[in-house]
């Protein structure tokens, strides 16, 4: 099978190190599937690991990805043969940039039948991140009603992770602010529901002022925490909640949340995989949910842009397009004719 991997750390600017390569299909144990992979799709975190040292080489990127199941093992009772699937994987396995993947099948839940695999492939990571950070960060309630009147600020509402984490939120009745600065990312954030745009070039204390607004329940950050922390601080109601997904990269005052007793949350959607938490079972029920809004017509996919062929130039040039930080919704890699002569 082939595999697109990486033998070291490396910046884009070195030129392209990716390669492609044959590895033997792996047998499923355990909980495991075999999934044949049609389409993945290429995520921010992807451009970090690949600048943190490899435990194995060649190491293999990728955690979004959408296939069909060709084997299981032993212990799975939730798939079959045959199931359409898509998941966000583990770091623990080697990545979906390649033509056939195990992953545990905990972590997985049935493609949406109204979707495309180049659709379904933009929700997963992004998808379980929102959610962990909506029901398991902020804790809002699974009744839309009983979180009526209270108010979400996401930052950065045009990526991946704010795309779906604003639509996630209007199903379950929170009101949502984003924010945005070009025309085309306003536009975004407000085809995916969001009820205000604030423009992130100006003061977001300001910004909210002009809304009859002074502060709100939670803060989801998606981009620059070390930028927002002041002003998400100052945004945020007494006991409130603040996540972000970013790490800071520089020292910050804690004792600035002490005031309002504010609880602040790094969200790693990978935290309850790499420490095999008892409750792995959630990220399947998470996907289980997002499938059920999807097929309803109440979620909608966020791909904008798609390659063709599992290449890796292909792998290099979509690093290079989330690396510029201009990218709206998720970038997908179909990998379909990949199997044709198989």
């Amino acid at each position: 099978m082939k595999a697109i991997g990486a033998d070291r750390v490396f910046t884009l600017d070195e030129g392209n190190l990716f390669y492609e390569y044959e590895r033997e299909i792996p047998e499923p144990q355990e909980h495991e599937l075999l999934v044949q992979v049609k389409a993945i799709s290429v995520n921010p975190l992807d451009t970090k690991l690949r600048q943190t040292t490899p435990s194995e080489t060649p190491r293999v990127l990728g955690f979004d990805a959408v296939g069909v199941v060709q084997s299981v093992g032993d212990e799975v009772t939730l798939f079959n043969e045959g199931d359409k699937i898509y998941y966000s994987g583990s770091p623990i396995y080697q990545g979906s940039n390649q033509t056939y993947q195990l992953v545990d099948e905990r972590l997985v839940g049935r493609k949406p039948k109204n979707l495309s695999y180049n659709e379904a492939a933009s929700l997963p990571l992004t998808g379980l991140t929102a959610s962990e950070t909506l029901f398991d960060v902020f804790q809002i309630s699974s009744n839309p009603e009983e979180n009526q009147g209270k108010t979400l600020l996401i930052i950065n509402g045009a990526g991946g992770v704010g795309s779906i984490a604003t639509q996630i939120a209007k199903a379950y009745g929170l009101r949502v602010i984003t924010t945005a600065s070009r025309e085309e990312t306003k536009r975004w954030s407000t085809d995916m529901g969001a009820d205000i745009v604030l423009n992130h070039r100006n003061h977001l204390v300001d910004e909210l002022k002009q809304h009859d607004i002074d502060e709100v329940d939670y803060v989801f950050c998606t981009f620059n925490t070390d930028m927002y922390y002041e002003t998400m601080i100052d945004l945020v109601k007494a006991r409130g909640t603040i996540a972000t997904i970013v790490a800071f990269q520089e020292k910050q005052d804690l004792n600035l949340l002490k005031s309002k007793s504010v609880t602040f949350t790094h969200e790693y959607m990978y935290a309850r995989v790499v420490h095999q938490a008892e409750d792995m079972i959630k990220h399947h029920e998470y996907l289980t949910d997002i499938t059920e809004k999807i097929e309803q017509g109440i979620y909608q996919p966020t791909v904008t842009q798609v390659m063709q062929g599992l290449t890796s130039d292909n792998i290099y040039r979509a690093h290079q397009i989330l690396e510029d930080q201009r990218m709206i919704g998720k970038l997908v890699i179909n990998l379909e004719d990949e199997h044709a002569n198989e």
